[in-house]
């Protein structure tokens, strides 16, 4: 079995969601008292956001290598940033990497297509949403037209993930608010959606939905389990 290497902590609240569905995963396929080989670095959240809130990417970025590094160094087999929004830095972590780096985006990305759905809706952070890394690569690579909330909706999901889901709160009215964000996309033509936010899944599930959905975190946590069982990092987004 392959290590995986986790850069953690953004937040905590989807971390501990990957660390159970890595060894679930793991022990549903091999059986027995089998788990995830795992080597976690769960870094101080705070310290990131205030690198997000000041647009300091470079220093994120350097943080975020110089903790890859040290998990390659410590025997981890491939790495995953577990967070959707820290995918910003992706290609900057992977190029100072010997090891992969599982995609997030890719990997998410892969699933939708597969499903034969075209638009999309994201439902993550502003800087998700408003960036170009994480949409731009769907429809670069993946030649997918994914959608975001107008202004008002990018705001309100921004907030509950940070003010309520990465706290450990997880609200009704949220739920509801997040709902109704889905029927207008669809409304508008999304054919599907995806919890482009690690903590979106704490507080959604498909069923909550009537598009299909694509909760990320999920998706992530087994495309890291087929490369531990021995899949290959080259393809593992499309398998």
């Amino acid at each position: 079995m392959r290590t995986i290497g986790l850069i953690g902590g953004m937040s905590w609240e989807s971390t501990a969601v990957y660390y159970r569905l890595l060894n679930e995963g793991v022990r549903d396929r091999l059986g027995g008292l089998h788990s995830a080989d795992i080597l976690l670095r769960s870094v101080d959240f705070e310290t990131v956001v205030a690198l997000q809130k000041a647009g300091d990417w470079e220093a994120a970025g350097r943080m975020l290598t110089q903790i890859g590094t040290g998990l390659e160094a410590a025997g981890a087999d491939c790495l995953m940033i577990c967070t959707n929004t820290m995918h910003l830095l992706a290609d900057e972590v992977q190029a100072a990497m010997s090891v992969p780096l599982i995609n997030i985006i890719d990997v998410v990305a892969e699933a939708v297509a597969a499903a034969e759905c075209q638009r999309p809706l994201v439902l993550a952070t502003r800087y998700t949403m408003e960036e170009d890394f994480y949409v731009g690569r769907m429809r670069r690579r993946h030649g997918l037209e994914p959608m975001v909330p107008d202004a008002a909706g990018r705001s309100l999901v921004h907030d509950v993930i940070f003010d309520e889901l990465c706290k450990g709160r997880v609200d009704e009215g949220s739920r509801r608010a997040f709902v109704a964000l889905s029927e207008r996309a669809a409304a508008d033509g999304a054919d599907s959606v995806i919890f482009g936010c690690t903590e979106v899944g704490l507080l959604l599930s498909p069923s909550d939905v009537a598009l299909p959905a694509f909760d990320s975190t999920v998706l992530h946590a087994r495309a890291a389990i087929d490369f531990a069982l021995g899949g290959d990092a080259a393809t593992i987004a499309a398998a």
